[in-house]
């Protein structure tokens, strides 16, 4: 069976301090996109477990979210027999938008689907919290306001069908390094990071701070984006690299002018916000 695995922005992410247990204390509210990796399940006749991808620069062993997931899912149930999964990836690694963990989401949907349901949505959400801080969101699957360090997840409201283009240049950003870097790190002065408005929510992430001072042409990409006429708003998406707008208007013309702009490696996507939605196709 086929699964979808769907991306997510952060509209909003608010970083409150560290934690004792090493982690840091956030308040941010998480919408899904239509922008979506495909996961492939099926049971096999073996005993072992096959995981394929179809992007080569990713592994396939356990240091691969949705393997943790599958190995996770199995020692759970105690189920018997093989299994092969493949991903056909669609959303950027290290662009800040949940790829990895939604995919991990989606084989822990899947293969308890497949296994005949044998765990609650709670149970999940317990198992997601243990894989990674943004997994339990992708069980949830719907606008959310996400604490803790993002394993509390409180389903909120947000406007589907809201257009986006998200762009990113050839580069990611680790996630452990912009919140190591988050108290330590200064505003650069020519870029604005303060509050936008945007259905009923104020958007705003701390993270732009220690990861504009580093890769400056996010903060760039950012202004450029604020300066044109169709977009009612733009942020950097999670911990970067990926630069979003919210639109007002159709974005093919945006996404071609921002090719022009910032040259022919940047990735633009033309997307949209959605409501909860089951995982299967």
């Amino acid at each position: 069976m086929e699964f979808s695995a769907p991306a997510k922005t952060n509209v909003s992410l608010r970083v409150l301090g560290k934690r004792a247990d090493g982690f840091h204390e956030l308040e941010t509210l998480m919408v899904p996109l239509a922008l979506a990796d495909t996961v492939s399940i099926e049971k096999t006749g073996t005993d072992a477990l096959e995981f394929t991808c179809s992007d080569a620069s990713l592994p396939t062993d356990d240091r691969n979210l949705a393997v943790r997931a599958a190995k996770l899912i199995l020692a759970s149930s105690h189920a018997k027999g093989g299994w092969k999964i493949h991903l056909e990836k669609r959303v950027p690694h290290g662009a800040g938008l949940g790829g990895g963990s939604s995919d991990a989401a989606t084989v822990l949907m899947g293969m308890n689907d497949l296994l005949g349901r044998p765990f609650a949505r709670g149970e999940l959400i317990e198992m997601a919290a243990q894989l990674g801080s943004d997994v339990p969101f992708f069980i949830v699957r719907g606008p959310a306001l996400c604490k803790g360090r993002g394993e509390i997840v409180e389903p909120a409201d947000f406007p589907a069908s809201t257009p986006i283009l998200l762009m990113k240049p050839p580069f990611g950003v680790p996630t452990p390094w912009a919140y190591q870097r988050w108290r330590e790190s200064q505003e650069v002065p020519s870029f604005r990071y303060g509050p936008q408005s945007f259905g009923g929510h104020e958007l705003v992430n701390d993270l732009e701070r220690p990861v504009f001072e580093k890769y400056l042409v996010l903060g760039v990409m950012k202004n450029w984006l604020l300066a044109q006429p169709e977009v009612a708003a733009a942020m950097m998406s999670g911990s970067g690299s990926t630069i979003l707008a919210l639109l007002k208007a159709d974005g093919t013309a945006l996404a071609a002018r921002a090719q022009a702009e910032f040259g022919e490696s940047l990735w633009t996507c033309l997307t949209q916000t959605t409501e909860a939605a089951a995982p299967a196709h």
